[in-house]
């Protein structure tokens, strides 16, 4: 059986499938169509299968004409048929792996996702799981579902796991160009999975099992969570210090080695960093062990947008207001700067700790005509005021949430009455001297 698929992979007459079109699984099917791949694009949500059909993008990033080039091509359709997953040589599977209220990880999409595989399995078939997850998740969990169906790994079918290293907005790595980890749960599937993605992607890098490929992807976010931490930290130390942490790190970057920088911020964003590390700390205590840097760097990071609200509440103070009744204006609901990307974004949960504070809250980002319904916050019902000087001068305070691009105009900021900066835009624009009041935060 894997001769068969390794050949139909090679000659590229193998059909992709990937469950889930959205950040992760329309570009990943993209990249396939455009090596020359026939992709199904598999989503529960009709709207969004609509928009792909017509050769619309509902991700700035990605192009419209590179979403209609595709459909174009007769190679690249998207459904809400799952029965057509028989159709499918190889199944990717991209959907979400949220927290629950307390943490604990909800892999309940994987589970429903391969159960709705499993009961159309078929010999020849390799099934990659992309989704974030604790180790173990492919070969304890997903393994044993398809199996239900009465089909066999390696004997019938292929089982891998190929973890997401999507970046949003990135310009210099995409799809295609990032290095691919691959693990599968025997050596064939580890074959057949990096045959697959070789095909489509610059470079493959094949592991010993699923259980590494899986561990790969949270060593990288708790990497970053820590390091974030480590600066968010410093930050609130420096400040009661009078030291500009952001000169700190300036200055720091000049060492030519042992040093990279992370920059503070107004929390953590996207889905990968707020969320993942908590994956392994769970599976770590099943175990017995205790992530402790994770968890404190949990505790840091998600106590970060609270800080920004005691900065702005007593700059506010200093000019005479109380939080309570002034006018705020959040800066950016991306959790990054020069995306449509929201998910997990702290400017959420600042407008929240504001309106519950009894402050007169908008916010504006030209990414987001109207703020989205989102998992943990629901629907704030606001929409975007317009960026000018004129708007926003008629705010008590301007809080910079996300560093977009727009942003980044002096002349919007001509007539503020105090802007609380969390990303460090408002020095550099004015060579450090700004006309108006800026707290940094």
């Amino acid at each position: 059986m894997p001769n068969t698929l390794l050949n139909r992979i090679e000659q590229k007459t193998a059909r992709v499938g990937v469950i889930g079109q959205g950040y992760v699984g329309l570009p990943l099917a993209l990249v396939f169509q455009e090596a020359g791949f026939a992709v199904t694009g598999f989503d529960i949500d009709a709207a969004k299968v609509a928009a792909i059909g017509r050769g619309e993008s509902f991700i700035k990033h990605i192009g419209p004409e590179r979403v209609s080039k595709a459909v174009r091509s007769g190679r690249y359709n998207a459904t809400t048929n799952f029965d057509r997953l028989s159709e499918c040589d190889a199944v990717l599977i991209c959907v979400p792996t949220p927290l629950g209220k307390h943490r604990e990880p909800d892999n309940s999409f994987i589970h429903a996702t391969a159960r709705e595989i499993a009961s159309r399995l078929r010999r020849d078939q390799l099934v990659i799981l992309e989704s974030t997850t604790y180790p173990g998740t492919t070969d304890e969990e997903v393994q044993p579902i398809l199996c239900a169906s009465g089909l066999r790994c390696p004997e019938d079918f292929l089982l891998a796991f190929s973890p997401e290293r999507e970046d949003p907005g990135n310009q210099q790595f995409s799809t295609r160009n990032i290095p691919k980890v691959v693990g599968g749960v025997n050596e064939a599937s580890t074959k057949a999975a990096a045959a697959l993605y070789g095909a489509a992607l610059d470079r493959v890098v094949a592991v010993s099992s699923s259980r590494v490929a899986e561990s790969c992807k949270l060593l990288e976010n708790v990497f970053r969570s820590v390091n974030i931490a480590l600066v968010n930290e410093l930050k609130t130390i420096f400040d009661r210090m009078h030291i500009d942490v952001w000169e700190v790190i300036e200055a720091a970057k000049t060492k030519p080695f042992g040093f990279m920088p992370f920059y503070p911020g107004p929390g953590l964003g996207g889905h990968c960093i707020p969320l993942d590390p908590f994956y392994l700390s769970w599976k770590a205590a099943e175990h017995g062990s205790w992530a402790r840097f994770i968890e404190l760097a949990g505790e840091i990071n998600t106590r970060m947008p609270q800080h920004v609200v005691n900065k702005l509440m007593l700059a506010l103070n200093e000019h005479g207001k109380a939080l309570k009744g002034s006018r705020v204006c959040v800066l950016g609901l991306a959790y990054k700067a020069n995306v449509d990307d929201d998910r997990e974004s702290p400017s959420y949960e600042i407008i929240e700790l504001l309106r519950d504070m009894g402050a007169r809250v908008e916010y504006c980002d030209p990414y987001f005509p109207a703020a989205r319904h989102t998992r943990k916050h629901g629907d704030l019902g606001m929409r975007s005021i317009p960026l000018s000087p004129e708007s926003l001068r008629e705010f008590d305070a301007l809080l910079i949430a996300t560093a977009h691009d727009q942003f980044k105009n002096p002349a919007l900021y001509s007539n503020a009455k105090l802007v609380v900066d969390t990303r460090n835009i408002i020095a550099p624009l004015f060579g450090g001297a700004p006309p108006v009041p800026v707290v940094k935060a």
